[in-house]
């Protein structure tokens, strides 16, 4: 079942990331974009959306800085942590990243059933849960 859940998602992250290059960003950068509030989101934030240390993080975070799609601010309510906002050329390429996912969730929908759609999210849901709850012990 691993085995299907990681091709399937190379798969996808690896046709993202080809449509992404067209728009100049990549499919990391664009998850990115999409999961940047207005109101500014903390590092630690994407850190863990992404999966990754914050530290990790800032070398893709110095990528977009200097590409000018976004800035970095200090928190006003806790200057110890940094959020992240988007400059407006971050805001034209958030949509044009949104734009690519929408654009294939409607190629797949296309594709599929729509009572197979529902079952496979129910699904993935459920291993999701399963997998959070797993304690081998």
């Amino acid at each position: 079942m691993d085995y299907y859940l990681k091709i399937t998602w190379q798969s996808l992250a690896n046709r993202y990331n080809q449509l992404a290059v067209k728009q100049g960003i990549t499919q990391a950068t664009g998850y990115l974009l999409i999961n940047i509030r207005k109101e500014g989101t903390a590092v630690t934030q994407l850190a863990n959306l992404l999966g990754v240390k914050s530290t990790s993080l800032s070398r893709i975070l110095s990528g977009m800085e200097k590409q000018g799609l976004i800035y970095r601010q200090a928190d006003s309510r806790d200057k110890r942590s940094v959020r992240i906002f988007l400059t407006e050329e971050g805001q034209r390429k958030r949509e044009l990243a949104k734009d690519i996912v929408r654009n294939f969730n409607k190629y797949c929908e296309s594709h599929m059933k729509e009572t197979d759609r529902i079952k496979l999210i129910e699904l993935l849901k459920r291993l999701n849960e399963l997998t959070i709850k797993y304690n081998p012990d």
